[in-house]
């Protein structure tokens, strides 16, 4: 009677893990987009991830200059240029400004321009 008992226990058992991978199905995950994932897959907390991340829509980044229609960027317009320069002094790459290559080409030149001649600090400010 013993065997009897355990049978039915082992039976039982047996069907509940297989019950579980049919409740989840591939239907229950949610669609992303090819947009969604990275080179290296979805991130955690980006969007379409699981984990509670911050839900925010990046917009594209227009460049500056070519909106604004600023043909020269002189090395003498201080306040121009202190805007593509971190607070530690190095120069803020594009990717983060948005200014499109020739600009930041003619950028970075004009910034190293101000920085020889003092009109913009080499290092940001010492603590």
């Amino acid at each position: 009677m013993a065997e009897e008992t355990k049978a039915p226990e082992a039976s039982g058992s047996e069907t509940r893990p297989a019950e579980r991978p049919a409740e989840r199905s591939s239907d229950s995950r949610p669609e992303r987009s090819d947009r969604d994932r990275g080179p290296r897959g979805p991130r955690p907390g980006g969007p379409g991830g699981r984990e509670g991340g911050r839900k925010y829509f990046r917009r594209k980044k227009v460049c500056k200059f070519c909106t604004e229609k600023i043909e020269a960027i002189n090395y003498k317009d201080v306040r121009l240029l202190a805007g593509f320069v971190a607070e530690s002094g190095k120069i803020v790459p594009r990717r983060l400004t948005g200014v499109c290559t020739p600009h930041q080409r003619r950028l970075s030149a004009a910034i190293k321009q101000a920085r020889n001649i003092a009109l913009l600090p080499f290092a940001g400010r010492a603590q």
